[in-house]
């Protein structure tokens, strides 16, 4: 079980570091909003996270 947290944080910081790199400070700011929405069941906060990045892969 440890080794399977360990690969799953992992994977989560490489790719928090890639939206980083290609979507700057806007881009983590959109993923965590929509990850803690997701977590805390709010909605409205998904929605910003959801709206966020949308706008990023737009452009």
């Amino acid at each position: 079980m440890p080794a399977l947290a360990i690969v799953f944080a992992v994977f989560v910081v490489g790719f928090e570091q890639l939206v980083e790199s290609h979507f700057g400070v806007l881009g983590v700011l959109g993923l965590a909003f929509l990850t803690v929405g997701w977590h805390a069941k709010n909605v409205t906060c998904s929605c910003v996270g959801a709206a966020v990045l949308t706008m990023l892969f737009v452009q």
